[in-house]
């Protein structure tokens, strides 16, 4: 099978995901690293792209140039890039012709996503967001089973995202710019992994949600954008859910938990230990089922007892991705219509907090 010819945006030194990106897209081997412009310092976007394994000359000092010189060399270009850069990135390699693989959120705020959808559904190209949870066997397991109705009509979602890393004041390029407005936008604590909270709820479980009532809250002082946040949710057909995030909860790590309840049973996941996914039904057993065994419809790439992890989800979501691009047909990695309700979940749990109502969503 013919490697695809990837361009990357964002992910010079210091960049957490840019590597992740890196790695990911070969894990699969469906896609060759062909180019890329790492960042606006000369001297760390050479070192990027030496340590990348890049030529100089396909090394560009802005992603313009790279859109410009590249055109029809390459299959996918993917923005690592701050929240404030998606929208004009994504715009610009769309109309250029490239598919695009982006970070969430999807852009800076609700408008720019909206108008981003409509340059997608134009452009004929195909358009991801890297919503990484998606990408693990146990979570799309947990979805089919649900809508199979393993657990009977969904009632209640509760889903929580903790870490600890913020805990206390922090200065360092991965807390700064999440914590600048202009980079980040109108939501901290929220946009960075709440929204992941939230689309795990409404990609498991099948459900969306109409309407919410959010405490978002500046803990630590100083700050400017929330870093704790508690969120009430209405999700059609009368399912209730609530969902925690929080990064001030003090020895936290990655702490992603997805929980379930059906008439009949409830489901629960948790990111930290991905390879179990557990099934409690009403006056029956538990049942504990194993990434990597031949009974689950969505493989791992090792056998059971061997864990798959983040990387691995990045890498599926790759390879999904790839796929799309090569065939056109519709996968499970998220698409801009997830990034529309992403963003607009951010914006309504902004609103709803600043004057304590429900708000709709949408």
């Amino acid at each position: 099978m013919t490697k695809l010819r990837l361009g990357m945006v964002g992910g010079g030194p210091g960049a957490f995901i840019g590597p992740v990106h890196g790695i990911a897209a070969r894990l699969d081997d469906r896609f060759t690293l062909s180019a890329g412009a790492f960042s606006r310092d000369a001297g760390k976007n050479a070192a990027a792209g030496e340590g990348y394994g890049l030529s100089a000359d396909r090394v560009y000092a802005s992603w313009q140039e790279m859109l410009a010189q590249e055109k029809g060399r390459l299959d996918l270009i993917a923005i690592v890039t701050p929240n404030d850069t998606h929208f004009p990135i994504a715009k610009a390699a769309l109309q250029a012709g490239f598919n695009v693989l982006c970070d969430k959120p999807a852009t800076l705020n609700l408008e720019e996503t909206l108008r981003l959808r409509d340059i997608v559904r134009t452009s004929g190209k195909a358009y991801g967001l890297t919503y990484t949870y998606s990408g693990y066997p146990l979570v799309r397991e947990a979805r089919k089973l649900i809508a199979e109705g393993r657990i009977g009509k969904v009632r209640k979602i509760v889903v929580e995202y903790s870490q600890g890393w913020l805990s206390q004041e922090l200065h360092n390029k991965q807390a700064d710019w999440r914590a600048d407005p202009a980079q980040s936008g109108l939501g901290g604590c929220i946009a960075d992994i709440g929204v992941h909270a939230f689309h795990l709820s409404e990609f498991v479980s099948g459900a969306k949600v109409e309407s919410l009532c959010a405490d978002l809250g500046i803990v630590v002082p100083g700050r400017t954008l929330d870093d704790d946040c508690n969120v009430l949710l209405r999700y059609e057909n009368g399912v209730r859910g609530v969902l925690v995030s929080s990064q001030i909860a003090a020895g936290d790590r990655n702490g992603l938990r997805l929980r379930v309840y059906g008439e009949t049973g409830g489901i629960d996941w948790s990111q930290e230990q991905p390879n179990t996914l557990t099934i409690n039904g009403h006056d029956a057993p538990t049942q504990v089922l194993h990434a990597g065994t031949p009974y689950l419809t969505y493989g791992a790439r090792v056998p059971a007892g061997h864990p798959e992890g983040y990387l691995e989800a990045f890498a599926t979501l790759y390879r999904d991705f790839a796929d799309e691009i090569s065939t056109g047909a519709p996968s499970l990695v998220p698409g801009i219509d997830d990034g529309v309700r992403g963003m607009a979940f951010i914006e309504t749990a902004i609103r709803s907090s600043r004057n304590k109502s429900w708000e709709t969503l949408l």
